[in-house]
C-alpha cells in the first residue's frame, strides 16, 4: 500500500506519517522545502519520540520524499497509483497542492478503487475546501470521470506537535496522545485500513469538540500567557490568571457543544480537564509564540474564538470569557509573525467596527458584532 502525504513538516512526520507507516503504508512525503526533502531522501529512517506519562520511541522507515515544486510530474504519477492521499500543510496552503492532486486523479486508471483524499488540518471541513480547489483544476469534460475516482473525506485530528529543537534533524518529538477521526460516508463500506484511525458516520461533533476545546484552549493559553510574559504553554498554565481564563473559556465552549451536539456533560468536563493536563506537559516545551501565531486566521469567522462565541450570542448567551480571550488575541504583538504585524497595523490605523468586519467576518447586524467591536476598541486603547 502507498500513501502520498503532503507536508513533510513536524506534524506530517510525527503524526499522520507515523500512523500511516504503522498501518503498513509506504509513505511518500511531498513538500516544497528543498532542504527537508533532501534530508528525507538521504535518510533511511527517522525517529518519533512520544513524551508524557508513558514515553516511547518509534522508528519510521520505508518512506520516500518528493519535491512537489520541482518534481510535479513524478508526483502526479505517484498520486495516480496511490492508495490514499493525506495533507498536513495548513488550511491556506490547500489551494497550492490542489493542482498536483487533480493531475494525479486525471491520470488514475478507472479500474483502480476510488482514491481517498483526506485533509488533516486544523479547520472545519478542510477536505471539502480541498475538494473545491482540486475540482477547479479539472476540465468540465473530465469532471464526472475524475469525481468517480476519488473519495474526499473530512477528518478531525488531534496531537500536540511542538516546535522542535534546532538539532533534532528529521526526528520529531510529540505528545503521547493522538486522535484521528474520519467520516465514513463516502467510502461505501470500504474504509482505508488505518489502525490508528476511527471512522464515524457523523463527524461534526468530533470536529467541533476538538476545535472548540483543544484549539480554543491552546490559543487562549498562548494569548493570555504572552500578555503575562510566559515563554511556554506549560509555564503559562502555572499562572492562575492564565489557567482561570482557559477554564472559563472552555466552560463556555463546553456548554455550547453539550447543547448543540447532545454530548454528555460529565464526559465533556473530563475531556476538557484531560486537555489541560496535556497542555501542562513540560516535556513538550511548546512556546506561546508558536501556538499563538497567525492570529488573524485564528480570529476569523468560523475559527476557534469567533465561531463558538457567535453561536452562543445567536442563542442569547453573552460569551464573556471568549470575548476576553478575543481581546487578548488582538493584543498578540509579535514582530516576527506577519499576521500579528498586520493586525497591529490595523489596530493603529483603522476603526474598530471595520476591523470586526474584515478580521472577524461579522456584519453589523450580528448579535456578537457590538461586543467584539468593544473588545477591539479596548485593545486599541491599550496601545496608546
Amino acid at each position: 500500500m502507498k500513501a502520498i502525504h503532503f507536508g513533510a513538516g513536524n506534524i506530517g512526520r510525527g503524526f499522520v506519517g507515523l500512523l500511516l507507516h504503522e498501518a503498513g503504508y509506504e509513505v511518500v512525503f511531498a513538500d516544497v522545502n528543498a532542504a527537508l526533502i533532501d534530508a528525507l531522501q538521504s535518510a533511511p529512517s527517522y525517529r518519533v519520540f512520544e513524551v508524557g506519562g508513558e514515553s516511547s520511541v518509534h522508528v519510521v522507515d520505508s518512506f520516500r520524499a518528493i519535491n512537489s515544486d520541482t518534481q510535479s510530474d513524478q508526483l502526479a504519477t505517484e498520486i495516480a497509483t496511490a492508495d490514499i492521499v493525506t495533507t498536513a500543510v495548513g488550511p491556506n496552503i490547500l489551494k497550492f497542492i490542489a493542482p498536483a492532486i487533480a493531475a494525479g486523479l486525471v491520470r488514475r486508471r478507472a479500474t483502480l478503487p476510488p482514491l481517498p483524499v483526506i485533509a488533516c488540518e486544523n479547520a472545519i471541513n478542510a477536505t471539502d475546501r480541498l475538494a473545491e480547489h482540486v475540482l477547479s483544476h479539472v476540465l468540465s469534460a473530465d469532471r464526472d470521470a475524475v469525481t468517480a475516482r476519488v473519495v474526499f473525506a473530512n477528518t478531525a485530528v488531534d496531537r500536540i506537535v511542538p516546535g522542535q529543537s534546532p538539532d533534532a534533524g528529521i526526528d520529531v518529538t510529540v505528545e503521547t496522545f493522538a486522535e484521528w477521526v474520519i467520516e465514513r460516508g463516502g467510502f461505501a463500506g470500504a474504509v482505508p485500513d488505518i489502525a490508528g484511525a476511527t471512522f464515524v458516520d457523523n463527524l461534526e461533533p468530533f470536529i467541533e469538540r476538538k476545535l472548540f476545546t483543544v484549539n480554543t484552549g491552546h490559543a487562549t493559553i498562548a494569548y493570555f500567557g504572552h500578555l503575562a510574559g510566559a515563554a511556554t504553554i506549560s509555564e503559562a498554565l502555572e499562572l492562575s490568571v492564565v489557567r482561570d481564563a482557559a477554564r472559563r473559556v472552555l466552560e463556555e465552549t463546553s456548554a455550547l457543544l453539550v447543547a448543540k451536539h447532545g454530548l454528555d456533560s460529565h464526559a465533556q468536563r473530563a475531556y476538557r480537564e484531560k486537555i489541560l493536563t496535556r497542555f501542562e506537559n513540560p516535556a513538550l516545551q511548546d512556546t506561546v509564540v508558536r501556538v499563538g501565531r497567525e492570529p488573524m486566521r485564528k480570529l476569523s469567522r468560523f475559527e476557534r474564538f469567533i465561531g463558538p462565541a457567535a453561536e452562543l450570542a445567536e442563542g442569547g448567551t453573552n460569551p464573556v470569557a471568549l470575548l476576553e480571550a478575543i481581546r487578548a488575541a488582538f493584543r498578540f504583538d509579535v514582530p516576527g509573525d506577519s499576521q500579528s504585524v498586520e493586525l497591529q497595523r490595523m489596530l493603529a490605523g483603522e476603526a474598530a467596527p471595520r476591523i470586526t468586519e474584515v478580521v472577524c467576518g461579522l456584519d453589523g447586524g450580528h448579535p456578537l458584532f457590538e461586543a467584539v467591536t468593544r473588545e477591539i476598541a479596548a485593545a486599541q486603547r491599550v496601545r496608546h
